[in-house]
């Protein structure tokens, strides 16, 4: 790890101005820019340190939604008491996300910010990835492909984007509220991260000198009948190979409304907009019109060589997702 200089900002505009430097990194909790400093991912030469900022930790909640603040930790969040009753999908998320000393650090803004986990990105040995070094090449696309993404892969990049929590706010349809040199402005969860681009190297959907500074959860039906459902190979402190969120609101045992989305399976969380559509007036108890509904949603699907159970693993977690919140399961 190289050396590099520290400072600790204390207003939101010292913030936008620090970021904007050229080799310059924000760090709030630590638990990923580090990581990546010492795996050689990243060097900047100053790190701001944005913690003193007044205001962005709060978590507040009235009749139109939920306010979590950006430097909001993981774990202040997963256990809030209104969370885990009218939008439990987002303490759910949380909850199984890395493990509880992490959890107790990381911010919700820094989660967002993730980078993936494929294994040639974070490879020891330096390996092709567009993602670490831009030009060189996607090494997954010919070998270890297990893990990677079966929706919106190019042949740039076909990891999977790691964070839990954003896939149940992305079927919740929060928004990322930021601010920077050209003012405030709100991008909707499900559009906050980029699909890979030759064009481009850039993940997020965030400008230059760009910070959150909040995420807003509109309050609704769905929402309070909400669950997020992870798969993984190990009990704990391991990524989702597939996951689901779901939001439903229920007219006696049919579908009104639902709200879906998927994790592990694209470099974004992947909303199901076509299943969606198709669930409507569907019987919860029915699962062959849910899998019909949900064969819509993977109409795009392009599996790889060896992750295509990621296809009906996927579907499966759905409907479990679904049955839970229905109050069948």
């Amino acid at each position: 790890m190289q050396s590099f200089a520290y400072e600790r900002v204390a207003t939101l505009a010292q913030a936008i101005g620090a970021a904007a430097a050229p080799d310059t990194a924000v760090i709030a909790g630590g638990t990923e820019l580090l990581n990546w400093m010492k795996d050689g991912i990243a060097a900047p030469r100053r790190l701001v340190d944005l913690n003193a900022l007044p205001g962005l930790d709060g978590v507040t909640t009235d009749d139109r939604g939920l306010r979590i603040g950006a430097l909001a930790r993981m774990s202040d969040v997963a256990e809030h008491p209104a969370i885990r009753r009218d939008w439990p999908a987002v303490s759910q998320a949380l909850q199984q996300s890395a493990s509880a000393q992490i959890r107790t650090m990381a911010s919700i803004g820094g989660n967002l910010m993730q980078r993936t986990r494929c294994p040639y990105f974070r490879a020891e040995v330096e390996l092709p990835c567009n993602r670490r070094r831009p030009g060189s090449g996607c090494a997954a696309l010919a070998g270890e492909d297990r893990s990677a993404a079966i929706f919106g892969w190019t042949e740039h990049c076909i990891a999977t984007h790691p964070s839990d929590v954003a896939v149940a706010l992305a079927a919740l349809d929060a928004v990322v509220h930021v601010d920077g040199p050209d003012g405030p402005r709100a991008i909707p969860v499900a559009e906050f991260h980029r699909l890979p681009d030759h064009a481009s190297v850039r993940e997020t959907a965030l400008e230059p000198g760009e910070l959150i500074t909040a995420i807003g959860v509109p309050a609704s039906a769905a929402a309070r009948r909400s669950h997020y459902l992870k798969l993984r190979e190990r009990a704990s402190y391991e990524f989702a190979l597939v996951s689901a969120a779901v939001g439903l609101d229920l007219d006696g045992g049919v579908i009104r409304e639902a709200r879906t989305a998927l994790g592990g399976v694209a470099a974004k969380p992947w909303r199901l907009g076509e299943t969606e559509t198709a669930l409507r007036g569907v019987a919860l108890a029915d699962e062959p019109a849910l899998r019909r509904a949900l064969d819509a949603g993977f109409a795009e699907a392009r599996p790889q060589r060896s992750n295509g159970f990621k296809m009906e693993l996927a579907k499966r977690a759905v409907i479990r997702a679904l049955q839970i919140s229905g109050g069948m399961a």
